[in-house]
């Protein structure tokens, strides 16, 4: 990768606070403390996992209600009576992802009617790239994909981000506020987290915003402060799945946050029983390590396991996400440990996986368990 920040607490004190590397290959911008990165899937739980904890907290969302009780719409489908308990375990059968671009696609290469134009208006307000907008109405076809897509014959975990982009709308159904102001009213600003948010080019200049791949295939152009998944980026940037930027230092803040079990600075955000409950293992007795949408270690489910993301010291307590970026934040309570990883492995290019083939966010970790366990004997 070209760049990484790092940023461990340990005890709420800092461990490692620092900027490695630059924004590209060309050397010219280096990674500064200050720098926004696109978190991937981390955004899941960041942004709807969060909201949901309030809303459960508050009575207005029950986890073992079932898709449709939220989503009307979706009563007539496969997905009708799916718990939303089992789907943020990514264990209700739902499928992994949908390329909703490739169906934008002709043949000849050239976009299908009523998708895409190079230029903003009425019919085509959503703004892809710069010149690249999408049809108003869209949206709707991206919706019904998700209604139409058959179940996995199996049972078990099958990590989806499908029921994410419906999550957004979901919250606010029930809030009756826009998704990205409950989300700073309710969740950001309380703790300071005043850089967390989509489509940070409203907000910040290009060159504070580390760019991620150069898109061949689709989008055509490098991508730099623009959400780096494709269906997000259909969405407007906003989603449950991806999308949203941020610094480290502010991503810090929300693993203290659930750290500290909803409590920031003596004040609850969130109820402690209701973080316990989206973070313990769901599912952990049928082979599956998941949270309600958080991580576990693999070794939850099976004892001789390794991970290409975290620690083998880490606890079966601990917790977090991974991003497809190449971001990651984990927290431990059994260590009082925070861990924020940002960087753009996809930089030029997704077909690098030398971060996990050189197992870069294991090594880092186990260096700050190295120090706390040094400490300890």
């Amino acid at each position: 990768m070209p760049g990484a920040r790092v940023l461990i607490r340990h005890k709420g004190e800092v461990l490692i606070d620092r900027a490695y590397g630059f924004h590209t290959y060309d050397s010219i911008d280096q990674v500064k403390p200050d720098d926004i990165y696109d978190f991937a899937s981390i955004t899941k739980v960041t942004t709807v996992l969060p909201a949901l904890m309030l809303l459960v907290d508050r009575g207005q969302f029950d986890l073992d209600a079932t898709l449709a009780d939220y989503y009307p719409d979706f009563r007539k489908t496969n997905k009708a009576d799916l718990p939303w308990r089992r789907i943020l375990a990514h264990d209700a059968k739902i499928q992994s992802w949908i390329a909703y671009w490739e169906k934008t696609v002709k043949k000849n290469g050239k976009f299908r009617a009523r998708t895409f134009k190079s230029r903003r208006s009425r019919r085509y307000p959503i703004e892809v790239t710069e010149h690249l907008f999408l049809h108003k109405n869209y949206r709707k076809k991206m919706i019904k994909a998700i209604k139409k897509s058959p179940l996995n014959e199996d049972e078990g975990y099958v990590y989806s981000g499908l029921a994410f982009y419906l999550l957004p709308e979901i919250i606010e159904n029930i809030t009756g506020t826009p998704f990205e102001t409950f989300l700073r009213d309710e969740v950001y600003s309380p703790i300071g987290a005043g850089t967390l948010g989509y489509n940070p080019l409203t907000r910040f200049p290009v060159g504070r915003i580390v760019p991620t791949e150069r898109d061949t295939f689709f989008r055509m152009t490098q991508i730099q402060g623009r959400v780096h998944d494709e269906g997000a980026a259909m969405m407007g940037g906003v989603s449950g799945n991806a999308g949203l930027f941020g610094t480290a230092e502010d991503l810090s803040k929300m693993a203290t946050l659930y750290l500290n079990r909803g409590i920031w600075q003596g004040d609850t955000i969130i109820s402690p029983l209701v973080v316990d409950e989206f973070t313990r293992c769901q599912y952990c007795y049928k082979g599956n390590k998941r949270g309600l949408g958080f991580d576990k270690p693999p070794w939850s489910v099976e004892p001789e396991a390794e991970s290409v993301t975290i620690s083998p010291e880490a606890s079966a307590e601990s917790y977090g996400h991974s991003g497809y970026t190449g971001t990651l934040i984990w927290v431990d309570p059994t260590y009082d440990l925070t861990f924020v990883f940002l960087s753009n492995r996809v930089y030029p290019t997704r077909m690098n996986w030398k971060i996990n083939e050189l197992k870069v966010r294991p090594a880092i970790h186990q260096a700050a368990y190295d120090v706390i366990l040094s400490e300890n004997r």
